[in-house]
């Protein structure tokens, strides 16, 4: 059977289009660049400032923060090539000025960085 046609051969139509909270949005992609954020309207009229690209983050070690910069995207764990474009996003292993670090947020939805230190 092909997808989207009855039995007879005939098409389903959809009883009404996607409402706006509904439609997915533009996939933002946060890579090693001069930092850019950018505020984005959401539900309720509120403000979320996403990022778009970084060159720092806040790593945290041994129970410390400290603004540190971004070397490369050595390894990402949901696909091996988001690493070679140096995408940033949750779970993605960095090379920072003091060491590897695994980003514990999502940069794509908040408006910065963070990460553990990993141990070598």
């Amino acid at each position: 059977m092909n997808k989207g046609r009855k039995i007879s051969g005939g098409k389903y139509h959809k009883q009404r289009k996607l409402k706006l909270h509904e439609r997915t949005g533009q996939e933002r992609k946060v890579i090693i660049r001069d930092t850019k954020q950018k505020q984005v309207r959401v539900i309720g009229g509120n403000k979320k400032t996403v990022l778009l690209s970084a060159t720092q983050a806040n790593v945290i070690d041994q129970g410390k923060a400290q603004t540190v910069e971004i070397k490369n995207v050595i390894e990402t764990p949901q696909n091996i090539f988001l690493a070679r474009q140096n995408r940033l996003i949750k779970g993605a292993i960095i090379e920072t000025s003091i060491g590897k670090a695994k980003i514990t947020n999502r940069p794509s939805q908040e408006g910065q960085v963070n990460a553990i230190l990993v141990k070598e």
